[in-house]
């Protein structure tokens, strides 16, 4: 594709996403799009075909695909469930901030008002918690009634549902902040417990 062109497709796919995100799918018209990107609906038209098909670049590109995410997780010079938190709060982050982000929840959140089959968000999402809860098994960190697959798939949905009922009754601002109370509460449940420390032993004289 042309620089020109792909440069275009970000910018409708961008002033798409800041609609969708504020004002919901059903809300937003192609005309819309195309006047906050500064171009015609024509040319939305052109390059993604339908409304339906730029909501679903939205999804895919700000929420779905994540594909960055594994530079996220992948230091293993940082401790397993530490890189878990911190990929937390920068999802958490990208919720409040990022326009495609935002947008891509909201879309999910409307996918029975879309006429369009859209990506499963969370894919990607619980299989990076997957590896890392694996990881902090094998580094022995994880206790161990908790098995990696099953709390990955928990974790994924609660952290979800958390997010979006925090940011509706607080607003976008409120969630990292918010995510320390979630972690104080998630966290102690998901670690081995440290071993007792050992008595010491008594001097008879």
């Amino acid at each position: 594709m042309q620089e020109r062109a792909r440069a275009t497709r970000r910018s409708l796919l961008e002033a798409a996403a800041v609609l969708f995100a504020e004002q919901g799918y059903s809300a937003t018209s192609v005309n819309d799009i195309g006047s906050r990107s500064g171009r015609t609906s024509g040319s939305v038209y052109f390059h993604y075909a339908s409304k339906e098909g730029i909501a679903l670049a939205v999804v895919h590109h700000g929420f779905a695909a994540w594909p960055s995410l594994a530079s996220r997780y992948g230091d293993r010079t940082v401790p397993p469930l530490e890189r878990l938190v911190a990929l937390s709060y920068e999802i958490a982050h990208a919720l409040a901030e990022d326009p495609l982000t935002r947008a891509g929840a909201r879309l999910w959140a409307e996918r029975e008002t879309i006429n369009a089959p859209l990506p499963d968000p969370f894919v990607l999402w619980t299989a990076a918690t997957t590896r890392l809860l694996a990881e902090a098994r094998s580094a022995g960190q994880l206790a161990a009634h908790v098995r990696p697959a099953n709390a990955a798939r928990t974790l994924v949905r609660g952290f979800f549902g958390f997010c979006t009922l925090t940011e509706s009754l607080e607003g976008p601002q409120a969630l990292t902040e918010r995510l320390c109370d979630w972690w104080c509460l998630t966290l102690p449940a998901l670690q081995q417990a440290p071993a007792p420390r050992a008595e010491p032993t008594l001097t008879r004289h």
